[in-house]
């Protein structure tokens, strides 16, 4: 059974038995399954996870350290209130609660609380190459097919629908931009290749859309 075909349960017993957990990972993996599959998500789901996951493992020969980011997905959304801005930071730190529980070292703990983090601007130091893969996973949906980027769009505004229309679109546009201005949208080559030139194509498709 390859990594990318097995059971997400499969896949974290096996991610924490690497790291070195000295705890059953069963509990561990009920609790984040349970947060993943919350009723107030639309687009960050276990479908979410679970692609995030394979684009890591798709790149994983350009990480340091593809388990510290495989640790780093698990929780990168795990507390997750769409009408709330702090999930990042209570992510990263139900990921170090959890993780020193788990009896992981603390230099690896320490680097999925920093990765996480990462997640708010997707803007990896030059040289990160954790970050660029982390980064790069969680961005692959924006290159995805157009019928799969507009179905994308439609749950993050599902996820949103107790925003006002022109507070969505203003906020939406403003994200948008963001990503488009960054230095580079992907950081690894395999992922610039695969998504770049389909990314931007959608987002300025999406932005027309925006448009007033």
């Amino acid at each position: 059974m390859t990594v990318m075909t097995a059971s997400l349960s499969e896949r974290w017993h096996a991610l924490l038995t690497r790291c070195g957990a000295t705890v059953d990972p069963e509990p561990y993996a009920r609790d984040l399954l349970a947060r993943w599959a919350e009723p107030q998500r639309r687009y960050h789901t276990t479908a979410h996870l679970r692609a995030v996951l394979d684009r890591i493992d798709e790149l994983a020969g350009h990480a340091e350290d593809p388990d510290a980011v495989r640790l780093a997905a698990w929780f990168h959304d795990a507390v997750y209130r769409p009408d709330r801005s702090e999930n990042e930071e209570r992510s990263a730190a139900l990921a170090c609660r959890a993780l020193r529980e788990a009896g992981l070292p603390e230099p690896l703990v320490h680097e999925v609380a920093r990765l996480i983090r990462l997640t708010v601007t997707h803007h990896p130091a030059p040289g990160d190459h954790n970050g660029e893969v982390l980064c790069d996973a969680d961005l692959a949906v924006l290159g995805s097919p157009p019928d799969h980027y507009v179905a994308y769009t439609a749950a993050i505004r599902d996820e949103y629908d107790f925003v006002p229309p022109d507070a969505f679109r203003e906020g939406r546009t403003e994200i948008l931009h963001h990503l488009l201005a960054l230095p580079a949208l992907y950081r690894t080559a395999e992922a610039h290749e695969r998504y770049d030139a389909q990314a931007r194509a959608n987002m300025q498709a999406e932005l027309r859309e925006l448009a007033p």
